[in-house]
């Protein structure tokens, strides 16, 4: 499949696009005409460029308000288009976009519609330039593909041809199927954006909505299913107007859109095994899907994760972390045999604590400022079958790299990176839940290796119980705010994890936005959440390697732990001394108008600061613990079937927070 993308996806200068453009892998771009007008280089710069940078240039565009006018006014247009054709000589591109007139049109009349495009066409012609017609959603009189498609049906003229833009069709909800009838030397280019399903009006939905493949709810996979099945063999380009990613680091927004024509030509395929034509059933008729004259490359196929194999948090004070993990039930498992860093477990939950800088920073200077590395969660492991495999895959979408040293005997980690910085490591997963590397540390109680349980003073130490079935139940990730669609499509497609309807949540400083991400079991649940930027700047927060460990702190994170007795585990930690999120009075007198809870069960809840949820099929106990740099941890208690988060509870949980937070802003 031949890859393209229009210069407006991004942001920059259109040097700096094409650039970037490169550096993804794109094989041809579309020039936007704006980006064209506004730059400093002569169309014949940009050729070269091109060449120089290995792209084609596949596409000018867009030509508007051309058809259904007076004569009078049609001449006017012809001499537009005889200037831009002249241009695209100079810049060596063949294939005009011509929007249906939104503006100007005044007459409705097919035939008229027919007569002046085949005027365009015979000028075109001249130049040796195609002409491509796009039924805009909003069109006029035109606002329908097929309606488009008959029109070009209608001229009969080899310079002129259709675009198919998935979102114009899919956003009006047309039925895809028909493309397969149109003939493909008519198909002159097909553009894809995926977008969330949003009531508003189609223009200002495309405007500024549109999202690339992968990161919204079309199917994109059906569309260019029926594309295929059409011989279509021109470039799939993306055109994705955005607010966000015209904002955003050009060559990072680049590798995103790059890495969801991937995903898309791997869904594609896909959706062309599941659901064959009638003619393709069979021996035969797979051999017929091969013989597509678009071919689509497929990527290592992996199974979606089993579950977390750990979480890590890197620190460079780890004496509140270790507090915090004693006084939760957590045992310290010993140090690395040649690594600075801690291995805590509670049941089947490894936490690591990483004293070590992190990648990039310069000896010294790390040595210098180890001791101001607020604690944050920089990495998480996942067991899955086949690390080296799923491992290639990420790499294939793009993620880059992340090795870690490993000695003989030690086990060595796949890892990548995700968008957010956070460091991804795939591990062999086993059936019981062990895992091998664990023996690389030290024994708990080992001379000068292990050090004892850190507690409170009139604590006592951790012992076994309600916590020896723990797991990781969830992780949360803050995103930034530039990058939070493109985290989306980053562990969609590299880690098989299925993202439900993203949710929003009240907190102090407006709404939170919040992604669920999860194996069908639910083995691995990811929440990625963007919080509000007036919170951001509030935590002090910079951007991906302005300071500190180079892993961007948006948000406060925090690792969920499962339990089997979270009032027993709660009480044990307060005999610890742990230091609970405080829940105001007026929740717990809100919680008992909403479900009439049993009043001693209500007095437990509120004499430990628990926090309870209900729905249809089971009920849902957490409570939380103060925050240690941006790193908070919640154990949590599921009864029934209860599958969700406690998400009336989080409203409270954002508001002590941020009081929290400003009342150490006051007293400091």
């Amino acid at each position: 499949m031949r890859t393209g993308i229009a210069t407006v996806c991004l942001s920059g200068t259109l040097r700096e696009k094409m650039q970037a453009c490169a550096v993804a892998g794109f094989d041809g771009i579309e020039i936007f005409e704006q980006d064209l007008v506004t730059s400093s280089l002569s169309p014949e710069d940009v050729r070269k460029l091109a060449a120089d940078l290995g792209l084609t240039l596949d596409l000018y565009q867009p030509f508007r308000d051309f058809d259904s006018v007076p004569e009078d006014l049609l001449a006017s247009n012809l001499r537009r288009a005889d200037a831009k054709f002249r241009l695209m000589s100079r810049l060596g591109m063949d294939t005009m976009l011509l929007c249906s007139n939104v503006g100007t049109a005044t007459i409705d009349d097919d035939e008229l519609r027919a007569a002046q495009l085949s005027r365009l066409a015979d000028l075109a012609g001249e130049y040796g330039v195609k002409v491509a017609y796009e039924a805009l959603a909003w069109g006029k009189y035109v606002s329908d593909y097929e309606h488009a498609h008959r029109l070009v049906d209608m001229v009969d003229h080899p310079h002129l041809g259709t675009c198919l833009d998935s979102f114009h069709i899919l956003s009006r909800g047309w039925d895809t199927a028909p493309i397969e009838a149109f003939d493909p030397a008519k198909i002159f280019f097909v553009q894809v954006a995926d977008a969330p399903k949003l009531t508003m009006d189609v223009l200002s939905w495309s405007r500024h909505y549109r999202v690339f493949p992968g990161e919204g709810q079309f199917d994109l996979a059906k569309f260019m299913g029926h594309v295929v099945r059409a011989g279509y063999t021109g470039p799939v380009s993306l055109e994705v107007f955005n607010d966000v990613f015209r904002q955003s680091d050009v060559e990072r927004t680049a590798v995103d859109a790059m890495r969801s024509l991937i995903w898309l030509e791997e869904q594609s395929a896909r959706w062309l095994e599941a659901n064959p034509a009638a003619a393709e059933s069979g021996a035969a008729g797979t051999a017929a899907r091969r013989r597509y004259p678009m071919e689509l490359a497929t990527l290592p196929r992996v199974a979606e994760p089993a579950g977390f194999n750990f979480a890590e948090v890197r620190a460079g004070d780890t004496a509140g972390l270790e507090t915090l993990l004693s006084q939760l039930g957590f045992a310290f498992n010993g140090r690395h045999r040649t690594k600075n860093v801690q291995l805590w477990t509670m049941g089947r939950a490894r936490l690591i604590i990483n004293e070590e800088p992190a990648a990039g920073q310069q000896a010294a200077a790390a040595a210098a400022i180890s001791t101001a590395i607020s604690p944050a969660i920089s990495a998480l492991g996942f067991d899955v079958d086949s690390p080296v495999i799923a491992a290639a895959r990420a790499q294939q979408l793009k993620a880059p790299a992340v090795p870690r040293k490993s000695q003989a005997n030690e086990e060595v980690f796949q890892g990548f990176a995700a968008p957010d910085s956070t460091e991804i490591f795939l591990c062999q997963g086993s059936p019981d839940g062990t895992a091998a590397w664990v023996g690389e540390f030290g024994e708990p109680h080992e001379p000068g290796n292990a050090r004892p349980p850190v507690v409170a003073a009139g604590g006592t130490a951790p012992a076994a119980g309600p916590v020896a079935g723990a797991v990781i139940d969830h992780v949360n990730l803050a995103q930034p705010w530039q990058h939070f669609d493109e985290a989306v499509l980053f562990y969609t497609s590299a880690l098989a994890l299925e993202p439900q309807p993203y949710a929003e949540v009240a907190s102090p400083t407006g709404l939170v936005r919040s992604q669920v991400m999860l194996t069908e079991d639910r083995g691995v649940r990811l929440v990625l959440n963007l919080a509000p930027l007036l919170q951001q700047e509030a935590a002090g927060t910079k951007e991906p390697g302005e300071s500190g460990t180079g892993h961007r702190r948006t948000y406060q994170e925090h690792v969920a732990f499962a339990v089997t007795d979270l009032v027993a585990t709660a009480r044990a930690a307060r005999d610890r001394g742990l230091d609970f999120l405080q829940i105001p009075a007026n929740y717990y007198e809100d919680l008992d108008a909403r479900f009439a809870l049993d009043p001693d069960f209500l007095a437990t809840l509120r004499e430990l600061n628990l926090l309870y949820d209900r729905d249809a099929d089971g009920e849902f106990l957490h409570f939380y613990t103060a925050t240690v740099g941006s790193v908070f941890f919640e154990m949590v208690e599921r009864r029934g079937a209860y599958d969700g988060y406690g998400a009336p509870n989080a409203p409270v949980r954002h508001a002590v927070q941020y009081d929290h937070l400003h009342q150490l802003t006051r007293s400091s």
